[in-house]
């Protein structure tokens, strides 16, 4: 019995409103209307003969069905695209010294770099992790191709790919007491999260002290699941057993932080092109997703 074709169209739409968690928020992702994702994925289940999404006018959530599908999609898509660039890309090979900081969606890097590996086997990566400002100072040196970093006063330089809100922290036990000064971890200067922790409480009169100081940003957020403190991080740096703070009269409302990317025009530039295009690919899905949450 020959079966119908799965086409890679549809399975894009499919998986767009399945990480994105929305019809909407998908139609954003794969640059077509709402209605024509709606068609596609109806178009789906009919060659399947199995819904893939449970439908509500407040919710929307994979079956069964669609969970086996979104496994098996991504790798159909995934095979697709590197066939299709293996043919009309030539294939890029060499070694690229790329700098991330530990400031960049540290939870999804290690899955993205892995993926990236795959689609993109001729490129070794000589991988330095750290704090911005070690990475920049060894780009400067040379030592590094090219770095994701923090845009701070030491990086005004760069593209920005990616933006998260900055937010108070604590765990979630934490005993706050709004009767004495504020305990706060944080990191070595100099550090942008520290200069703005210490220039928001100080526009509001609140005291503190720094309960904890780490060097490096694992060791902020242990210490701050650990209960020592409150300190200031990205979004994405959240934890289970951590809270948000979110009383505006004892902690101030705070920037966005923005990360950029710097080396794009360097000699190494025709390998870091590909890294920088599916990075910025990967993470307008997610921003999607968290539009969508």
């Amino acid at each position: 019995m020959r079966y119908p074709d799965l086409e890679i169209d549809l399975l894009r739409a499919f998986m767009a409103v399945a990480e994105a968690g929305s019809f909407t928020a998908a139609a954003e992702v794969v640059g077509r209307s709402q209605s024509a994702v709606s068609q596609k994925v109806l178009r789906l289940e009919e060659i399947l003969g199995h819904r893939v999404f449970d439908r509500t006018s407040r919710s929307l959530s994979l079956t069964p069905e669609g969970e086996t599908l979104l496994v098996a999609a991504r790798r159909m898509v995934e095979f697709n695209d590197s066939i299709v660039r293996r043919m009309r890309e030539p294939a890029r090979a060499g070694l690229l010294r790329l700098g991330i900081s530990e400031d960049f969606i540290p939870a999804e890097l290690p899955q993205l770099l892995a993926r990236f590996s795959r689609l993109h086997p001729g490129v070794r990566i000589d991988l330095m992790t750290g704090l911005s400002c070690e990475l920049l100072a060894a780009h400067e040196a040379g030592t590094l191709d090219a770095v994701i970093a923090k845009k701070d006063g030491a990086a005004q330089r760069g593209r920005v790919i990616w933006r998260e809100p900055l937010v108070w922290m604590a765990a979630t036990d934490y005993r706050l007491d709004f009767t004495r000064p504020a305990r706060l971890v944080m990191l070595r200067p100099p550090c942008t999260y520290r200069e703005i922790m210490v220039a928001a409480l100080d526009n509001v009169r609140r005291e503190w002290v720094a309960a904890c100081t780490a060097s490096s940003l694992m060791g902020v957020q242990a210490a701050v699941a650990g209960g020592l403190g409150v300190t200031v991080l990205g979004r994405s740096f959240v934890q289970p057993g951590m809270q948000i703070l979110t009383a505006p009269e004892h902690w101030p409302a705070l920037p966005m932080t923005e990360i950029t990317v710097i080396g794009e025009e360097g000699e190494a530039r025709y390998l870091v092109e590909p890294l920088v295009g599916f990075l910025t690919e990967s993470l307008a899905k997610r921003r999607a997703e968290v539009v969508a949450a």
